[in-house]
């Protein structure tokens, strides 16, 4: 399952829902009253992989805790499928831990991500089982090791005593405990979301073993968030009967990421509904959050090694800021603060384009304390922007974007959006990217490339390039960072 390189087969799999209900459209991502220090993240897989990151980057956000299962230290990858196939996987001695952790307060440092203090008070729960043959119990190994440098050891519960394979475990339902296969969650009777929960929010009501109501899950239009990027047009939520909008209940806040082949389309709603988290949540006042991506990402897994942007795990990935302004969204219902009335900024102008970066630059607005970016509706700056100017960069080559502006008060705030301004970027050097031409085997050890199945894929562009060997060449041409596609450069 969990990421390009595994071949378990999703295909053909029984599909047991527990109270689907009818089909319904997609509504907005309500706005509903969430005590907002209390909003925890967890993950499977490369959704572990990808809660580590928002954990850390947005730590002012999920200060309360995370938990990860079958997942890896922050940056693991640096970037590299190579390392994510290898390192952070297979090979866990291989893991640069104390890089990694100087990485983090470099990046802390410089603002890319939040202040490490804030996980000082976080509470951290692990788990790994001994029979996974997908993410090496050494790699979980790493991760608590890393945390070390960051949250204190009587915060962390680390269970690695039962003999599971790669998956969601819980008490009543799924494969066999000793089974890799679709929909890659495992009756190992042990309630793994429960212990989880108990642990980052301490002792919780009893859970619910009755049907839950279907009313309270929601499909929701994500693309409100992010467009492409790998994420999925509709995510998920679970809103128990408390927490509904117009209700006078406060309520928490957990965020649940799927792996790899687990999204709706991989596996229906197994992971939305199965995998133990609404039982706690129906008695608990704790909404459940579960982005989806779509098939078109890398094996619908969360990009946590630079599949989609190089800055996949700072504040300003396209992922990253799209789900956290999904938790922005959810939790704001209980604000008394009035409306903004800021006008929206005015003269929006692109200039200086480059095959990958454009100038954006607007009239200062009366009152506004800061500016945000956006590009095809998608904010794009991690922290405010003070200045009438901003860099955009991360772009594709000989693209159009379109970009707009809003400006934010002293509490973030916005008003209006501006009037849109479009641009293109410039061909890439070499008359439409940068070419290389060597082996299968050479284009992925450089990181070009990845293995899926003995079979070789141009990363970004997935295209497929033959078998993995040093006698099979292809010429690359990079486009945009990160993305590759089978072509030649004049």
């Amino acid at each position: 399952m969990a990421f390009n390189f595994i071949r378990a087969a999703a295909a053909g799999a029984a599909i047991t829902l527990c109270a689907t209900g009818g089909a319904y459209a997609a509504v907005n991502l309500p706005a509903l009253k969430i005590d907002k220090t209390q909003t925890t993240v967890s993950g499977l897989s490369a959704g572990g992989f990808m809660a580590v990151q928002l954990h850390v980057a947005y730590s002012a956000t999920f200060a309360k805790g995370v938990g990860v299962v079958a997942g890896g230290p922050f940056y693991c990858a640096e970037g590299s499928v190579v390392n994510a196939t290898g390192r952070c996987m297979a090979s866990p001695a291989g893991i640069p831990t104390s890089t990694l952790v100087s990485t983090t307060n470099t990046w802390a440092s410089q603002g890319a991500i939040d202040p490490v203090a804030n996980l000082q008070n976080s509470k951290v729960y692990l788990f790994s089982g001994t029979l996974d043959s997908a993410v090496k119990t050494g790699v979980m190994d790493a991760l608590r090791t890393y945390y070390s440098s960051f949250v204190p050891a009587a915060n962390v519960v680390y269970k690695k005593d039962i003999a599971a394979e790669h998956a969601m475990v819980t008490d009543d339902y799924g494969n066999g405990c000793t089974t890799k296969a679709a929909p890659y969650i495992s009756n190992c009777n042990f309630d793994l979301a429960g212990a989880m929960l108990q642990h980052l929010y301490g002792p919780l009501n009893a859970r619910n073993n009755a049907a839950l109501p279907t009313g309270n899950f929601i499909e929701f239009n994500q693309s409100e968030f992010i467009s492409n990027h790998g994420m999925a047009t509709t995510g998920w939520a679970y809103v128990p009967q408390a927490c509904q909008a117009g209700g006078s209940a406060t309520c928490k806040l957990h965020v649940v990421l799927h792996g790899c082949k687990q999204n709706i389309s991989d596996v229906q709603q197994q992971y939305v509904r199965n995998t133990g988290y609404n039982r706690w949540a129906d008695t608990n006042s704790i909404v459940m959050l579960y982005p989806q991506t779509s098939t078109a990402a890398t094996n619908s897994c969360f990009d946590w090694w630079g599949y989609d942007n190089a800055n996949y795990a700072k504040k300003s990935g396209p992922q990253m800021v799209a789900i956290k302004a999904m938790v922005d969204r959810v939790s704001s219902g209980g604000t008394t603060n009035p409306p903004v009335d800021l006008p929206a900024p005015t003269g929006v102008s692109t200039s200086g384009a480059t095959a990958s970066s454009m100038a954006i630059a607007w009239n200062a607005v009366s009152g506004a304390a800061s500016y945000n970016v956006y590009r095809n509706a998608n904010k794009v700056n991690a922290l405010p922007v003070t200045a009438t100017n901003y860099s955009d960069t991360g772009l594709a080559a000989s693209t159009t974007y379109s970009w707009t502006v809003r400006a934010a008060d002293a509490s973030g705030a916005e008003g209006a959006a501006s009037a849109a301004a479009s641009g293109t970027t410039l061909v890439a050097q070499g008359g439409g990217g940068t070419c290389t031409t060597a082996s299968n085997y050479a284009h992925t050890v450089a990181g070009r490339a990845y293995v899926y199945g003995g079979y070789t894929f141009a990363l970004g562009s997935n295209q497929s390039m033959g078998l993995w060997n040093i006698f099979v060449n292809n010429t690359l041409k990079q486009t945009s960072p990160n993305y590759y596609v089978i072509g030649t450069c004049p």
